[in-house]
């Protein structure tokens, strides 16, 4: 009787245990699965596309550099604020230990990066949230420093553009981060009651005290396709309501639909889109 055994080669020392993957691991340099439709993508040809697979369309988030590469004249940003530095204000357990790792991570001190640039001609002062910091959840520095970049626009008159990704307060920092809905909220206003025009683009996903504050508290609110936006996820919703949500729930889309975001724009229109806005709302000295 034949035995399947009896064709396959002997392994010698050099070949290993033969416990590897079927599957070999490929280079996330080279190489990205997309997390919809699984297709394989160079990575190359998914940073020409923008971060989207040419597939299904998914949207991959974009690091802090791509995005202001996507929106900033060259050149022309001017970081502000890149000094502070969060510390541990109630000695949470781990907390040091996650900020070095994320420090590491991204090369920054905490999860938001803010100054002044040109966007399509335009000048505007704003700020870009880092999902790669500790999902862009907001402590006090991010708090701080978008207050600083609000306070900073209403002395000069500039209108602000805020890009937002986050999964909300950081819990780590306690109350000390949800006194910064407040506070942030409170710059907002007064960026506003100054005349200054204010534009917020969400992005995936942007939850929690963000949207419960800033996020939401803008003159326009763009939004990428299929972004996650609400304050509670949906399963939490779900658990607590015992009941299952309607399709497509909390994505922009949906928010859209129910009149809580202004527009939907998609990365390759994104800066036209914005610079034209700006220009409209551009403040002229009178005469």
């Amino acid at each position: 009787m034949l035995n399947k055994s009896m064709f396959i080669k002997p392994r010698n020392a050099l070949e290993g245990d033969g416990q590897s993957s079927a599957q070999p691991s490929i280079p996330e340099k080279l190489c990205r699965a997309c997390p919809a439709c699984k297709a394989a993508l160079f990575s190359q040809d998914l940073q020409e596309n923008l971060l989207v697979c040419p597939q299904c369309g998914h949207y991959f988030r974009m690091d802090v550099e791509s995005r202001l590469r996507l929106l900033v004249d060259e050149g022309s940003f001017v970081e502000l604020y890149a000094d502070l530095t969060t510390r541990d204000p109630i000695a949470f357990p781990n907390y040091e230990k996650k900020l070095s790792a994320a420090r590491k991570a991204t090369g920054r001190p905490d999860g938001v990066v803010c100054g002044t640039g040109r966007i399509g001609g335009q000048a505007a002062a704003l700020f870009v949230m880092d999902a790669q910091f500790m999902m862009g959840s907001m402590g006090t520095v991010v708090g701080e420093k978008i207050t600083r970049t609000f306070e900073m626009a209403t002395e000069q008159g500039l209108p602000v553009l805020g890009v937002t990704v986050s999964g909300g307060a950081r819990m780590q920092e306690g109350i000390f981060s949800l006194m910064q809905m407040a506070k942030t909220s409170g710059a907002v206003l007064r960026h506003s009651q100054a005349g200054n025009l204010y534009i917020a683009l969400l992005t995936d996903p942007t939850t929690g005290g963000v949207t419960a504050s800033f996020a939401m508290e803008a003159d326009i609110i763009l939004a990428e396709p299929q972004a996650l936006i609400g304050f509670a996820g949906p399963r939490v919703i779900e658990q607590t309501i015992r009941a299952k949500l309607p399709e497509g729930f909390q994505r922009a889309e949906f928010l859209l639909e129910k009149g809580f975001v202004d527009a939907i724009v998609p990365r390759n229109e994104q800066k036209k889109t914005i610079a034209h806005l700006l220009k409209l709302h551009e403040r002229r000295e009178e005469a």
